[in-house]
């Protein structure tokens, strides 16, 4: 994502939405103590006991790993990939929703895409069966959910693929679903689609059920119309006017 902002040489441009947000700032720091502590005591076999198995949690009752999985990566590439998702999605949604609505409902689709996961491992055929004995880390279920509430809510806003191609956020979230919805059909490639797909539900669940968020999206936009509006009234432009010659802010 990128914003526009008026300088003195033209437009200027900032890359993602700010400052981290407490929450995304909280679980950035738990992910990387979670990935440094886990590459550097690789014996200690955290990824085992903290990973998400449909197996360990059915038959020997790890009962936290539909929580804990979402701490843990595999390879540096994946943990980046996943946190700055987080940042770049999540913390305008943070800012709308408060910091309380934003963890519970980050944690509700992470748990939520767990859930699915095993409740699908349970059904009879080839792939169910592989999927009751997988192995899962990783927060991409919760950044899924998140993914979501982004597109649900600002539906036009562009999303660059690699940097360059802009495409709306609706049919960013669409195409990356089809995609995880086919592989997990297909049973390919190793990525927890059934996973993803699973965080998307969780996601578009909670916040069909949930009406609460919506007073603070009322709030929030509500707040903006009146920043606008006092702008436009008292002539303030934030960083001078084109035409003015010292740019001061009136």
């Amino acid at each position: 994502m990128r914003s526009r902002f008026p300088s003195a040489s033209g437009i200027s441009y900032q890359f993602g939405p700010g400052p981290l947000t407490p929450a995304i700032k909280a679980l950035v720091i738990a992910n990387v103590v979670a990935f440094v502590i886990d590459a550097l005591a690789p014996s200690a076999g955290l990824s085992l006991w903290l990973g998400l198995s449909p197996q360990a949690v059915l038959k020997h009752g790890y009962v936290w790993q539909p929580l804990t999985y979402m701490f843990l990566h595999v390879g540096i590439g994946h943990i980046l990939f996943n946190m700055l998702a987080l940042w770049m999605f999540g913390v305008e949604l943070e800012r709308m929703w408060g910091t309380k609505y934003f963890t519970k409902y980050y944690f509700v689709c992470g748990v939520g895409a767990a859930a699915t996961t095993i409740v699908l491992s349970l059904l009879p055929g080839a792939i169910p069966t592989s999927l009751f004995n997988s192995f899962t880390v990783g927060a991409s279920g919760a950044i899924f959910g998140i993914l979501l509430a982004y597109a649900l809510y600002f539906p036009n806003r562009p999303i660059y693929v690699f940097a360059v191609y802009p495409i709306p956020a609706k049919w960013f979230v669409i195409i990356w679903g089809g995609i995880s919805l086919l592989m997990s059909v297909s049973g390919g490639s190793g990525v927890a689609h059934t996973t993803h797909l699973g965080g998307l539900l969780a996601g578009y669940l909670y916040l069909k059920g949930n009406r609460v968020h919506l007073l603070s999206e009322i709030q929030y936009r509500f707040l903006k119309w009146r920043i606008n509006r006092m702008r436009r009234k008292f002539d303030v432009y934030s960083g001078g006017r084109a035409n003015d010659v010292d740019r001061r802010v009136h």
